[in-house]
């Protein structure tokens, strides 16, 4: 199959010119040794292209075009076309690849987007994938609706029992295996290592979607995993400012045919949008280590009160902690957690229809602000009603994405609406 993209017609002259990537920029003199990760965040892949001015920001290249010195020298500074590639773009895909531990990645106008090349690019009629019954509502959508009219199976499974993910695997036709860790919104967790080691035995890529844990918490690419998927409009934006997506690929080879599928259907990221990214992306490690630490108190309060029947937060009760604790870096968790109340449906749209600030009644997640969801009308509405409730989606089901407030304000503001429902 991946023959076939690289010869297509279509395909070949592009697949040629993109694999001429741009210069190596220079990043400036460092210390000897390797950086932190913290370190990285801000530094890794700063470049000062403009050598006259010294400014301290990659700048915003708002360009469709660059203008090339003669036909014998085409591409030699690395860019044509602002499809192809933007030099604003490219220091964030070049940054989110060493974060991620990748060879290279692919950012996109949104984190669909990124799914979208993902499976356009390596799925083709009479493909089978095994693939997470719970997972963003718009994965689970694009699934049923659009690929599988293309001829394209997908086997909806249990990914926290990797017998049945195994059981799934039709040997010949499973081309992929997709999870999603901690999955959206129930924050079922997946046993990396193994399912890596699944999909290679029987020939699949494994692609795993990292968006609640952020390369903070969790590194797929350093657990077999072939390509992860962020959608960059959560905590690498973190501000509610953007929409975004990246594709972010182990070896050179799945990343030049990303690029390629990205470069065909146009899947592209403004400069401007990359700008604000290389910033927020900056103190996203920050970010998450204080809504960790906000999530853990705002899960043990909700744990305790007497209207509360179910919480569920993998840094405190969690069916699977043992897998939180073993693939979690920095003994951090995230900021997600999800609560049922005594009431069921009723008192949990009672609960979100009567919270104030500083929570906010809205979808969106890993922001600065702390965001409370009912996931059955808003995020998973579009889910199959039964399979949203098998996996525990329920009309009652009330999903918390943590800020950076003080978890005080954000507990007192919980106490008051629980005392109306």
């Amino acid at each position: 199959m991946l023959s076939k993209l690289r010869t297509s017609s279509l395909g070949s002259r592009a697949f040629s010119t993109l694999k001429r990537s741009a210069p190596a920029r220079k990043a400036g003199t460092w210390m000897p040794g390797g950086l932190h990760d913290d370190t990285k965040y801000v530094h890794s892949q700063f470049v000062n292209p403009d050598q006259e001015t010294g400014a301290i920001l990659t700048p915003v290249f708002q360009s469709s075009t660059f203008i090339q010195e003669s036909v014998e020298k085409y591409l030699e500074k690395g860019y044509s076309y602002s499809r192809t590639n933007n030099p604003t773009v490219k220091v964030l895909e070049d940054k989110i690849a060493e974060i991620e531990s990748g060879y290279g990645s692919v950012v996109t106008g949104t984190g669909m987007a990124a799914t979208s090349i993902v499976m356009s690019t390596f799925l083709q009629k009479g493909d089978h994938v095994v693939i997470t019954d719970c997972s963003y509502g718009g994965t689970n959508r694009i699934c049923r609706v659009q690929f599988e009219k293309y001829g394209i199976d997908f086997s909806f499974v249990d990914f926290t029992d990797n017998q049945k993910i195994k059981d799934a695997i039709i040997p010949g036709r499973t081309k992929m295996i997709f999870s999603e860790t901690p999955a959206n919104p129930t924050l079922t967790l997946v046993d990396l290592d193994e399912v890596s080691k699944m999909a290679k035995e029987c020939g699949a890529i494994h692609v795993c979607d990292s968006t609640f844990a952020t390369p903070v918490i969790l590194k797929p690419l350093d657990h077999g995993c072939d390509i992860t998927i962020q959608s960059l409009t959560k905590f690498y934006c973190g501000h509610n400012i953007n929409t975004g997506g990246a594709v972010i690929c182990k070896s050179a080879e799945h990343h030049e045919l990303c690029k390629l599928g990205q470069n065909m259907h146009g899947n592209i990221m403004a400069p401007q949008v990359a700008f604000s990214v290389l910033q927020t992306m900056k103190t996203m490690h920050l970010r998450v280590q204080r809504q960790s630490e906000t999530a853990t108190k705002v899960a043990t309060f909700l744990e305790s009160h007497p209207k509360v029947t179910k919480v569920v937060y993998p840094g405190t009760s969690h069916p699977q902690k043992a897998i939180a604790d073993k693939y979690h870096r920095n003994g951090l968790h995230g900021a997600m957690l999800w609560f049922e109340l005594s009431g069921g449906s009723p008192a949990g749209i009672n609960l979100m229809n009567n919270i104030h600030r500083p929570w906010s009644l809205c979808e969106n997640l890993g922001q600065t602000e702390s965001i409370i969801t009912a996931c059955a009308v808003m995020t998973h509405a579009n889910m199959v009603v039964e399979d949203r409730l098998k996996v525990g989606i329920t009309d009652g089901f009330i999903r918390v994405s943590c800020g950076i407030e003080d978890a005080d304000d954000l507990i007192k503001s919980l106490e008051l609406a629980l005392e109306k429902c």
